[in-house]
């Protein structure tokens, strides 16, 4: 986000009237004047109050973590401590743990895995009933479409009949035997389950130990006990594969049941951890504050701001008064710098009622994340003071940041030390990291810098509470949202904001510097000779104001439009003209001088027409302020001796320069094109041009109006000289080769005079 910090003004005070105490409208004008401002700041206050009527109530309720209460600390009324978040979901999914399985019992389990093995062994008879060349293929394909792989053993196990009907006779048998005793999947013990549910069994329900349910590997376990002691190991495996393939345990988990058993259980978690009762001592004087003691503070504070019966709650007039009081008493902290230290945004109705408004929009943000449940760290306090910094700078929003912290740490929600420190923090560092924002891109350092300080006041804060490194983390990551929150907002309501202020920012006044702008263009295609002589006196107004300290893009970019009123009538400027062509040579002075004169009126216009800012129209016109178009003047005097000519026929309309940059801008315009008219540009003329120059502008009084200082002046000459010095310096006549090949171009005519000398404007 480009910067917006602005070069210091004239903080004069207009001179008063000696006579002033004579004028009652004034004293009224005056008057109402103040109380204006007086109302606003009063009725954001009164907003405030609105957004947290429970209001500002400090006293030996709000301790913190690690502070020695002064006095005894006893409940006026009863008040519960309730469980945090985490203890609560804690103590509820330890309860849920503690809830038994549900488990019902399926009795068609064993019909159903006797009737798989019956078919399996009824189709591996027929299979081995085959001749012996095609017996063994057949035993194979059986088992294939069965899904049960097995060993050559298994096989020939199969194609004997005796082992054959062996192995089916004990399998079937395990199954009728084991299964209607109740066979579950897996061992619920595994997984800490002490006792399980199983209903029925025998037509009821029975609470067993989990460890005595039998299961799957239990089951195939003693299957094997069924067989014969000379069946052998490859009928034994082959019994466990036909189990395992078509297994279906006799007692299944009923997620349902179990679920809403375990529901019920969390439902039942009280969630008070402790009661206080009136009258009970909650910290004794000279105590230190430890976490319990801050827990219960706490939540007897919110008891009172919630209970009809409290002291605070009561909305008596005299609370809601006291608290509308104290929100004045900290706005009246930023009413009084605006007037003592930035009178012209004083002056400003709409710069004061801007403060104001963002001031209750980041209140009502902070009311909004109090009334959710949402950390504090989320309080956008960084936005408000990031808003303020690109507009008007970071020496007016750091103040306005910490009152903003001040101000809603007075609030009940965010009573103590933790909240305010951390906005304070954060706002701070909003405040100063803009200024190293010069565009979009480095939007992103400045969210660093503010999740860093974050970070650090989450940290700093931690240490003093006794947190854990888990809660500082989640207090500094909270801290970097808001960061790219507010910053993401800044740079989305900077658009909003410089409209309701009429302030431009660096952030405009980039995109008004871009070539492609239609006036821009316009002055490139149909006053070429006018747009040369913008980019150089852009050059040396910007070199001016870095070196006085001024706003060199404001210059920049204001010098980029002072004569766009010279697209209207180009060829009557002399830096537009072809030479020997001059169409003042067939008018009048009076004319010549009506039409020199109209491209200031004819740049307003433009101006208007393209919504350019009023930082930029001042360029247009102040540049010439209300000088003479001497040349003009003087020819109609010579013209006419006998003809009373008046001077401000002839002069510009003014204003003069208000600003330090229109100042620059009007010295720069002149002295560049004096320069450029000269034959012989030394050194040395061109610093007693640059002086001659300056001086009949002050002698002139053209820079009365300007806060230019007079050491800025001396600066301004020393810059312009040197830089006129550097642009029109001699060149070296290089002697042509003989071959002619390489012959030198002769040196160039003097490049034409822009018109912004009067004596130069149209000849």
């Amino acid at each position: 986000m480009p910067t917006g910090e602005r070069p210091p003004v004239d903080r004069r005070a207009v001179p008063r009237d000696p006579g002033e105490p004579h004028h009652p409208r004034r004293r009224r004008t005056r008057l109402l004047h103040h109380a204006t401002r007086a109302a606003i700041f009063l009725a954001a206050a009164a907003a405030i109050y609105l957004l947290f009527p429970s209001g500002a109530s400090p006293g030996p309720v709000v301790l913190e973590r690690g502070v020695v209460a002064p006095a005894d600390v006893i409940a006026r009324i009863p008040f519960q401590i309730p469980k945090t978040e985490e203890e609560l979901r804690h103590e509820q999914d330890e309860a849920a743990r503690g809830v038994p399985p549900v488990y019902d019992y399926a009795a068609q389990a064993a019909d159903s895995l006797a009737g798989a093995i019956r078919g399996f062994f009824a189709a591996a008879a027929q299979a081995a009933a085959l001749p012996v060349p095609e017996r063994d293929a057949a035993v194979r394909a059986v088992l294939a479409r069965s899904g049960v792989p097995t060993t050559l053993g298994g096989i020939e196990v199969l194609s004997d009949s005796a082992r054959r009907t062996a192995l089916q006779v004990a399998t079937e048998r395990a199954v009728r035997e084991q299964l209607p005793r109740g066979i579950a999947a897996g061992s619920p013990g595994r997984s800490g389950i002490s006792a399980v549910r199983v209903r029925g069994i025998a037509g009821g329900e029975r609470l067993l130990p989990a460890d005595s349910l039998v299961t799957a590997d239990e089951f195939f376990r003693a299957a094997q006990t069924y067989l014969p002691a000379d069946a052998g190991a490859d009928a034994a495996e082959l019994q466990r594969l036909l189990l395992v393939r078509w297994f279906q345990p006799s007692l299944a988990v009923n997620q349902g049941a179990t679920e809403a058993a375990r529901a019920r259980a969390r439902s039942a978690v009280d969630r008070v951890k402790s009661r206080v009762l009136a009258g009970e001592k909650i910290v004794g004087a000279r105590e230190q504050v430890g976490e319990r003691e801050e827990e219960r503070l706490r939540a007897y504070q919110a008891a009172l701001s919630a209970s009809g019966g409290g002291e605070r709650a009561r909305p008596t007039p005299a609370r809601a008064a006291g608290s509308i009081l104290y929100n004045l008493l900290l706005l009246s902290i930023v009413a009084l710098l605006l007037r003592y230290s930035r009178l012209h945004l004083y002056r400003d109705l709409r710069s004061v009622a801007f403060v104001a408004l963002l001031v209750v929009v980041v209140a009502a943000l902070a009311a909004t994340i109090a009334r959710l449940d949402l950390p504090p760290e989320l309080i956008p306090v960084p936005f408000a003071a990031m808003l303020i910094a690109v507009l008007w700078g970071g020496r007016l929003a750091l103040p306005v940041a910490l009152v903003l912290a001040l101000l809603l740490g007075g609030q009940a929600p965010f009573l103590g030390v933790a909240v305010p420190f951390t906005a304070a923090i954060g706002g701070a560092a909003a405040a100063f990291g803009v200024r190293v924002a010069q565009r979009r891109v480095q939007t992103w350092i400045v969210v660093g810098m503010i999740a860093t300080a974050f970070a650090a006041a989450a940290l700093s804060v931690g240490l003093l509470r006794g947190w854990t490194l888990h809660e500082i983390g989640w207090s500094a990551l909270w801290g970097a949202v808001n960061a790219t929150g507010s910053s993401l907002l800044a740079v989305g309501f900077l658009p909003v904001a410089e409209w309701f202020t009429r302030v431009t920012t660096n952030q405009t006044l980039q995109e008004l510097a871009d070539p492609k702008h239609p006036l821009l263009q316009r002055l490139q295609m149909e006053a070429p000779g006018t747009y040369a002589h913008t980019i150089s006196v852009a050059n040396l107004a910007e070199a001016v104001c870095t070196a006085i300290g001024a706003n060199a893009l404001l210059a920049r970019v204001g010098v980029y439009y002072h004569d766009i009123g010279k697209v209207v009538k180009p060829q009557y400027f002399i830096e537009n003209q072809p030479r020997g062509r001059n169409p003042h040579d067939k008018l009048k002075p009076a004319m010549s001088a009506a039409i020199v004169r109209s491209h200031v009126v004819e740049g307003m216009k433009l101006a208007e027409q393209h919504k350019l800012p009023d930082a930029v129209k001042a360029f247009i016109a102040q540049h010439h302020g209300t000088q003479p178009i001497s040349f003009f003047l003087q020819q109609a005097k010579e013209s006419d001796p006998n003809c009373r000519v008046e001077a401000r026929d002839f002069a510009y309309g003014g204003p003069k320069p208000q600003t330090r940059e229109t100042a620059v801008v009007m010295i720069a315009d002149s002295v560049e094109s004096a320069a450029r008219a000269m034959q012989d540009p030394s050194p040395e003329r061109i610093r007693e041009l640059v002086e001659r120059i300056v001086n009949a502008k002050i002698a002139a009084g053209q820079l009365d109006q300007s806060p230019l200082t007079l050491k800025e002046i001396a600066t301004a000459k020393e810059v312009l000289a040197r830089a006129l010095g550097s642009m029109y310096h001699h060149r070296v006549d290089y002697p042509a080769e003989k071959n002619g090949g390489g012959d030198s171009a002769p040196p160039a005519p003097p490049a034409p005079s822009a018109a912004s000398e009067p004596a130069a404007s149209a000849r």
